[in-house]
């Protein structure tokens, strides 16, 4: 794992230094060895972080004629069979490395290479005699990739500090950003937090030639329900995937755990890791001693099935909470509003004392149908058919239920519900894993920075809308920055883009039947994974925002969002803030994820000095 940045100064020399220290702020990425190339119009760098080929793998590499050179931030997990179909063409190689067979397919089938990679990437070839810069990012949007143009030039980094790192490149808030931000708890692509940054689609290719841009698609799924599928046929061929994606997640030339949080995904993760690890695995797993939402009964009991070498570790107020939270801005880029930032920070320090790479199992939630959220679009259908004044009514009794302190309550829940079901189907279903209504959110910002967020393309279901914002821009964006600030990698075998397109083939009641959520998936590992990790009832990866901002967070809470660093801030309405802060605090609604956002906007305004205009 690595990460990449650079930028083309065509028609002048790059400013000394410049390449060496936007390549250096990605150092958590990659500890391990950093190198630039430096051209007339073009300076890119890499650092890298040894997982394949320790010795042989050193960034950037380049072409026998050195007119083509690479930095490449990922993993290609079927790098070996490329290599021989590229020998058999004639290619030659210097080393075992997966950043070389890019390279060399790159020089054989140009723009066509990535289509045939198996893995995730964030990947730039510079060529000298074309003036011409190729970046791409993984099918998923797995690996980051941010881009900047300024003029005919073009800047781009794995993380947004190596854009920030050019002094002439303007800190200004993005209103779009802000305004995603605020009500989904992420900035879905190409959108960023400052204004002028962008991000690369995943599945797509940027040519920059001579100063002329063009990008491209190399990959679009389809979703395309087959209703001819039968269920058996269905498990085998799931079956077969997963033994496939999870066998090739494991190699690796360091010490390799699984995440495991007791839950069907991780666990499936685990099952098939067995099947063919061929040794003793390593697991880790994050618990809440004495909470009623701790998992560590599951992950135990899996752990032990498995015969593993486990690893927990127990989140709770005793640690310096407060102290964590304040360094996660420098290294979420931008702010994270999604509270499970804090166990993966943990999750990931302890397991890079262990190892260097870690299987988790991302991605099956949007691949098979399994988040709450799917349920409340139905029932909020039939909900919708009941009277607009009963609704409101009934959202008003609800507001009387007494206030929990659990992570996710029932009266939490109702009370979202309820809420979600006063919106229209689209609203309520970003907002169910989002903070703030539209309305919510035109009141706490001043009118001037108050904007209706855009409306997502046309999807066929929010299961394929999940996969191309939530899942790319909220899970897989938190766990790779959580993960590499602590220099881990962190693979997600059920993304495989093979098991992608085979999810997206499949009917909605394989996914969704009835209220039974992954069906097809529980259904393959009946009989495989223990009864209680099928049956038990799913437990999101975050913490108890609610009861932490009233004790242990509440000090970092007050000492952030103060009258003066709101006005200082310039976006939000006079009092707006103040108001969430205070309902929460006397215990009038539970605003803990709400309040979650904030304080990361806060403290990462604090860090990058982002300006308002």
């Amino acid at each position: 794992m690595c990460g990449i940045a650079g930028f083309t100064h065509r028609g002048r020399p790059a400013p000394a230094g410049r390449i060496e220290t936007v390549t250096q702020s990605l150092h958590h990425r990659g500890p391990d060895q950093w190198g630039v190339h430096e051209a007339p119009d073009c300076s890119i760098g890499a650092v890298r972080l040894r997982i394949i080929d320790l010795a042989g793998g050193e960034q950037p590499i380049y072409s026998a004629d050195r007119d083509t050179v690479i930095v490449f931030n990922g993993e290609i997990y079927n790098h070996d069979e490329l290599r021989e179909e590229l020998r058999a063409r004639g290619r030659q190689f210097r080393s075992r490395s997966d950043t070389e067979v890019v390279l060399q397919g790159f020089l054989e089938w140009n723009t066509g290479v990535f289509e045939k990679l198996r893995g995730m990437f964030g990947v730039a070839l510079w060529t000298e005699s074309k003036k011409r810069l190729v970046l791409a990012r993984d099918r998923m949007g797995i690996k980051p990739l941010y881009l900047y143009r300024k003029g005919a030039d073009l800047y781009f980094g794995s993380e947004l500090k190596a854009i920030l790192g050019h002094p002439e490149i303007p800190r200004v808030f993005s209103k779009a950003g802000l305004n995603s931000y605020l009500s989904l708890n992420y900035i879905p692509a190409p959108h960023s937090m400052i204004d002028g940054v962008t991000k690369l689609a995943p599945g797509y290719w940027l040519e920059w030639l001579d100063g002329r841009e063009r990008v491209e698609p190399y990959w679009k799924l389809k979703f395309a329900p087959r209703g001819d599928t039968k269920i058996e046929t269905a498990k085998e061929e799931l079956d077969a995937l997963l033994k496939s994606a999870v066998k090739e997640h494991l190699i690796s030339d360091v010490p390799l755990g699984i995440w495991a949080s007791g839950g069907v995904d991780s666990s499936t993760v685990l099952h098939y890791a067995s099947e063919v690890a061929g040794q003793q695995l390593k697991t880790f797993s994050v618990s809440f001693q004495g909470r009623t939402f701790d998992e560590s009964p599951w992950f135990r009991e899996v752990a032990q099935k498995y015969n593993t070498d486990h690893h927990e570790f127990d989140l709770n107020p005793e640690h310096d909470l407060a102290a964590t939270v304040e360094q996660i801005p420098f290294y979420s880029d931008e702010p994270s509003a999604d509270a499970g930032a804090l166990p993966v920070w943990y999750l990931s320090k302890m397991t890079r004392r262990h190892v260097t790479v870690a299987l988790s199992g991302e991605g099956a939630d949007e691949l098979f149908g399994g988040y709450y959220t799917y349920l409340a679009d139905k029932y909020a259908g039939w909900m919708r058919t009941i009277p607009r004044p009963i609704r409101s009514a009934s959202r008003s009794l609800a507001g009387l239920l007494p206030v929990s302190d659990e992570k996710v309550s029932f009266e939490y829940k109702v009370k979202r519900f309820l809420t979600g079901s006063l919106l229209d189907p689209l609203e309520a279903h970003l907002y169910w894993n989002g903070t703030f209504t539209p309305q919510e959110r035109a009141h706490l910002l001043s009118e001037q920075w108050h904007t209706r967020m855009q409306a997502p393309p046309n999807y066929q279901s929010y299961m394929e809308l999940d996969q191309h914002w939530y899942l790319a821009d909220d899970i897989l964006y938190k766990c790779d920055r959580m993960s590499m600030a602590h220099s881990l990698e962190v693979r997600p075998p059920l993304l495989d883009h093979r098991l992608v397109e085979f999810a997206a083939r499949l009917p909605e009641n394989f996914k969704v039947n009835g209220g039974k959520l992954k069906f097809l998936l529980k259904d393959l590992m009946t009989g495989k994974l223990p009864d209680s990790v099928l049956t038990r009832k799913k437990e999101g990866f975050d913490i108890p925002a609610h009861d932490w901002f009233r004790n242990s967070l509440k000090p970092l809470l007050h000492d952030t969002i103060t009258p003066q660093a709101i006005r200082e801030m310039g976006i939000f309405r006079e009092g707006a803030v103040e108001a969430v802060l205070r309902a929460h605090d006397r215990r009038e609604a539970n605003y803990g994820y709400h309040l979650w956002g904030l304080l990361m906007l806060f403290l990462w305004k604090k860090q990058w000095n982002a300006a308002t205009s």
